[in-house]
């Protein structure tokens, strides 16, 4: 299933900066960066409850917020892009 993960670390400094790297280094492993808080990810159920269970455990749930949003297709789908343009598609290998 694709989906889409935002998220809100209330403190960008201290504690809240260290949690921040931290949610952001496993969103990293699971799906594509497309904005500085944002990634896109094609998961299986088991791989999506196991990503939002390692998110859980490094949020402050009193202060921070993660939003998940699943698309009954491809993401691709329901995509519109403006602005400039950093194209990569979901799911697939990327060569840098």
């Amino acid at each position: 299933m694709d989906v889409l993960v935002t998220y809100d670390i209330a403190d960008t400094e201290g504690k809240g900066a260290s949690r921040l790297r931290r949610v952001a280094q496993v969103c990293e492993k699971y799906g594509q960066r497309v904005q500085m808080s944002v990634f896109e990810c094609r998961l299986s159920p088991a791989r999506l409850a196991r990503m939002l269970g390692e998110v859980q455990d490094e949020i402050d749930t009193r202060q921070d917020s993660v939003i998940v949003y699943r698309f009954a297709g491809p993401i691709e789908e329901a995509r519109s892009r403006f602005g400039r343009d950093q194209h990569r598609e979901t799911g697939e290998p990327w060569i840098v």
